[in-house]
């Protein structure tokens, strides 16, 4: 098992998931739309299991009044063929680490997950 944020150029890998949950948008579109969205700071993270994308996170490390220095996660979808639970916890292990890395005060999901609400409190 491997997490790392991809390059634009393995766009196609991260696609995978994303059909599953996205039916109407194109490869195209989902391309245009992630080129836009790096320029704004937009990281694709993947877990991937024997080169096979497992979960997809999309986010960014953005700062505000309320949060500060945080990472907010966008998108987070798993290969509906895997178990989801097991996976979650990997990759927000793993978001843990790199929010610390990143001096992050939080982590903040833009929905709730089955085992972790909104917000993950990072203790620096």
């Amino acid at each position: 098992m491997q997490i790392r944020e991809i390059k634009l150029v393995e766009l196609t890998l991260a696609y995978e998931i994303i059909k599953q949950y996205m039916r109407d948008l194109t490869y195209k579109e989902y391309e245009d739309l992630i080129y836009q969205m790096v320029k704004e700071n937009y990281r694709i993270i993947l877990l991937l299991d024997e080169e096979k994308p497992i979960i997809y996170a999309g986010i960014k490390i953005e700062t505000n009044l309320l949060e500060k220095k945080h990472i907010h996660i966008y998108e987070l979808m798993t290969d509906k063929s895997e178990d989801k639970d097991y996976y979650e916890d990997q990759i927000l292990l793993y978001l843990v680490d790199y929010a610390k890395i990143n001096m992050c005060y939080s982590i903040l999901l833009s929905r709730k997950t089955n085992n972790y609400d909104t917000k993950i409190s990072i203790n620096r």
